[in-house]
């Protein structure tokens, strides 16, 4: 047990050493740019590391705060999404004239720039919580629906051959077979649409909402120079809550595939 620990730390270390030789490089190229070459604006470009995580402790109330709103936001939507992008799937796989006349407006949909679509949904609804939720299902709908219909087509078709030679019902073909199939291809698109589900939502916020981690990011944005380090601590926590809910489907996706390749050869779901 002791060795697999110790295996487990070296794995990590080259990462680890890593981090720690970036924030040294940016430390050092900050305060040249700040101390020694004093370009105007060098703290909004470069700022100290040291500084943002000092604005951390000063303000993490506020900010943990407003990104929970952000990222309840922004699941609400996620979850609403991927249920809408499931059902269409699964409605298109079962049948090629349901395919061909969603599929075609599934894409067109998606040729609308977010950051046009997403002032002119505020403006509609004229509530910040619902535009969010709008905004975060529109963005995960796409990829939640692609990759789960090549999902539920990836069965074997042996083994589909058998579930017929049974009788099996269409029901039963899909629960026993083809749903299971397709939760790769499902967790690739949940994977690909969370931290996109989060941006929205913080898009939104950027159109005049009252809270989310996007309001506070705007904010201090314009006031400038002065509030520069509390500026790049909402860019920082916008990103982490897009990491966040990457590993959290991730998690998830060990725990309902684990016999997965990536997760057997680590233990499967333990």
């Amino acid at each position: 047990m002791n060795e697999l620990s110790g295996l487990s730390r070296l794995r990590f270390l080259p990462a680890f050493l890593w981090a720690v030789a970036l924030i040294a490089l940016w430390e050092i190229a900050s305060w040249l740019l700040l101390e020694v070459l004093q370009v105007p604006m060098a703290q909004s470009k470069l700022p100290y590391i040291h500084e943002i995580v000092s604005t951390f402790g000063q303000y993490g109330n506020t900010l943990a705060n407003e990104g929970w709103v952000t990222l309840t936001n922004a699941a609400l939507g996620f979850a609403l999404g991927a249920a809408a992008g499931a059902s269409l799937a699964v409605l298109m796989s079962a049948s090629k004239w349901m395919e061909r006349l969603a599929f075609p407006y599934a894409v067109a949909s998606q040729m609308v720039p977010i950051l046009g679509l997403a002032p002119i949904v505020y403006g509609i609804v004229r509530d910040e919580q619902a535009a969010r939720i709008i905004i975060a299902a529109y963005i995960t709908f796409f990829p939640v629906s692609l990759n789960m219909l090549r999902g539920l087509r990836s069965a074997h078709p042996y083994a589909l051959e058998l579930m017929h030679s049974y009788a099996a019902k269409p029901w039963t073909i899909y629960w026993k077979l083809r749903f299971p199939a397709s939760l790769p291809g499902l967790f690739s698109g949940l994977k690909i649409a969370a931290p996109l589900a989060v941006t929205g939502a913080i898009l939104v916020e950027l159109m005049g909402a009252q809270h989310g981690i996007g309001v506070i990011m705007l904010r201090n944005l314009y006031y400038g120079p002065s509030h520069t380090y509390m500026f790049w601590s909402t860019v920082i926590v916008g990103a982490l809550l897009g990491v966040l809910s990457y590993l959290i489907i991730g998690w998830i996706e060990r725990l309902a595939a684990p016999w997965q390749p990536e997760f057997r050869s680590k233990g499967g779901g333990r």
